[in-house]
């Protein structure tokens, strides 16, 4: 396992980390904490989740019920110290007007909750879920700032933000001296590469740490789905995860069948190419795995160090 510095920060965070969505919603308490396990056992020590996990994002409301942050809070007595704990604020945990958002109001009271249901005295990254136009970004920012001050939240990230965005946000901290945010959290992977257009570059240049979820475009480049009508019995697109519909293209199913033969020729499966990939990218600090059985995770941690040669990174862009 490898361990790189989050952004301009000494933390140090495991290149591959454990996405925790599946916990509380399509696994139960103890197939998620034979997951986590393995995670640790196997040197990944960052761990992201965020309020909203949990049974309520498939009902026809979506909105956060926290079982997630449950199952992970339980999962990790006695061993608090040996993760860096990341979770999200932001999306809707309720119907009320003040249920969702990045207001004052709202994350003085969703910090709570996930302090009380992760059972810690502390977020070592706290990242808002996604931009919040209703509120302006100072209000968010002093927020967050006096959550690290009060020893509730030790570094801020944000998720699914625009580069101009973030842009913004660094600006405002450097005039106020508010906390900066030290990472960004986006969807990056060989079938969604818009981020390379700007964010990617913003992230060098500022030296902001790059945390990648959907590695594997939601199951996509795991090569199970042959077209849009098959779903495998037990994948995300059977359960009803709607995002790979997204996915589900004439185009895409055929770059999934010649990345196979890529993986194949390099014995690997399709999977584990697919996540190599992003992790030898330079801006990428750790890719997120959404694991939902032991495998996903030590799959992952076996080509965790798998250096690309300028050849294979130059036979995947010509496809």
């Amino acid at each position: 396992m490898n361990y790189l510095n989050l952004g301009v920060t000494g933390l140090h965070v495991s290149n591959v980390s454990l996405g925790t969505m599946a916990f509380g919603r399509w696994i139960d308490e103890k197939a998620s904490k034979e997951i986590l396990d393995t995670a640790i056992d196997a040197g990944i020590n960052l761990i992201d989740t965020a309020n909203f996990y949990g049974k309520g994002q498939d009902e026809s409301f979506k909105y956060g019920t926290g079982e997630c942050e449950e199952i992970i809070g339980q999962a990790l007595k006695g061993r608090r110290d040996k993760v860096v704990l990341a979770t999200k604020v932001g999306l809707p945990m309720g119907k009320d007007p003040n249920d969702a958002g990045l207001s004052k109001f709202h994350i003085m009271r969703e910090v709570e909750n996930s302090l009380r249901r992760l059972q810690t005295d502390y977020i070592d990254l706290y990242q808002v879920h996604r931009f919040d136009d209703q509120t302006p970004l100072e209000e968010t920012l002093s927020t967050l700032t006096n959550l690290v001050t009060q020893g509730k939240v030790r570094y801020i990230g944000c998720s699914n933000y625009a580069a101009w965005q973030i842009a913004k946000a660094s600006g405002i901290s450097k005039l106020h001296g508010f906390e900066h945010f030290v990472s960004s959290q986006s969807q990056y992977n060989l079938l969604s590469r818009k981020v390379e257009e700007e964010l990617v570059p913003y992230c060098l240049s500022e030296t902001l740490g790059l945390l990648v979820y959907s590695p594997m475009a939601r199951g996509m480049l795991s090569g199970k789905y042959k077209t849009s009508d098959d779903l495998p019995e037990g994948s995300r697109a059977a359960k009803g995860e709607e995002l790979i519909q997204n996915y589900f293209t004439d185009e895409n199913f055929e770059l999934v069948s010649k990345y196979k033969q890529l993986a194949s020729e390099h014995d690997v499966n399709l999977s584990q190419f697919s996540l190599a990939w992003i992790l030898n990218q330079s801006a990428v600090t750790s890719a997120i795995v959404g694991a939902s059985k032991p495998h996903h995770i030590t799959d992952a941690v076996q080509i965790s160090d798998w250096k690309w040669s300028d050849e294979l990174q130059e036979s995947v862009s010509k496809l």
